[in-house]
């Protein structure tokens, strides 16, 4: 398997692995903030007046709706920068191959992703909404790979770490799922989009991890599938609560997150399974 190499200044506090792991957070933060802007509806504040606001020489916020949405892109700017920073050190350090290329592609959706913004400000249709999103999660998708690869070996048993996180919040994301449908409230909303983003990068991790903690026997190729479908499955069930949905697709938001639990309980089940030596001769 294909690993990173130890650079001296991996245990720094500026270290390679420590500074993608704060881009993985902030690329996380943003979403949230981006999915706060978009259901109260802050992008409408600026005026269509993209890339300005409503305030001080369009600068500057004039309301706490348009803060949202000034703040939104305030987080947005750091966070390119510093992704962009860590592919070129990417690069220029001699990481493995699949953290360059993840960090590269991430950096290459970028302006895609900074145009997609712009429109829901514009425009603020379903389209634009949720091309946005998806191009955010793909772009938090390829962040978090990179990172998972970077920070694995500082873990002694990482497929565990994240079986452990999955197992916990993926119940939860299922058991919230027909609440949040039916409630609606603003603090519920995030919440959930909080612990699913977190489910959703703990799947990841997990499927990475397995695959490179294992010559991918039969019972290591069925917890690195399951996770995948797992994260495949909660990330669609994300995004199905970013859309208009009538009484039949709500039900089908919840079998959906009801899916996700069922496969991701199965992932941890498998992974755990070498801890009590009951599926494989490989130590716990």
């Amino acid at each position: 398997m294909e690993s990173d190499t130890s650079e001296p200044d991996d245990d720094g506090l500026f270290s390679f692995p420590r500074l993608l792991t704060v881009a993985a957070g902030l690329t996380f933060s943003l979403i949230l903030i981006g999915i706060y802007t978009a259901v109260a509806g802050a992008g409408l504040t600026c005026e269509g007046r993209w890339p300005l606001c409503d305030g001080w020489l369009g600068l500057f916020p004039a309301n706490w709706p348009s803060f949202i949405e000034w703040f939104h892109r305030l987080i947005a700017l750091p966070t390119g920068f510093l992704l962009l920073g860590l592919a070129v050190s990417a690069w220029r350090g001699g990481r493995s191959k699949r953290v360059r290329y993840a960090l590269t592609a991430a950096v290459a959706i970028l302006p895609s992703q900074i145009v997609l913004g712009g429109l829901t400000v514009l425009e603020y249709e379903v389209l634009y909404l949720t091309a946005h999103f998806v191009t955010a999660i793909l772009i938090f998708s390829l962040v978090v790979a990179a990172t998972a690869w970077s920070i694995g070996p500082r873990f002694e048993r990482p497929p565990r770490l994240a079986a452990l996180v999955v197992a916990g919040l993926v119940p939860l994301f299922a058991v919230a799922t027909p609440f949040v449908i039916s409630v609606g409230s603003m603090r519920l909303h995030m919440a959930y989009y909080g612990v699913g983003l977190v489910a959703f990068s703990a799947l990841i991790a997990l499927a990475l991890w397995v695959r490179d903690g294992a010559e991918l026997g039969g019972n290591e190729r069925r917890i690195a599938g399951v996770a995948a479908a797992g994260t495949v499955v909660l990330g669609l069930t994300m995004l199905q609560l970013r859309l208009p949905a009538s009484p039949t697709e709500m039900a089908q938001i919840s079998g959906s997150a009801a899916l996700v639990a069922v496969l991701s309980l199965l992932a941890v089940w498998w992974t755990l399974q070498p801890a009590a030596g009951t599926t494989s001769g490989r130590p716990a």
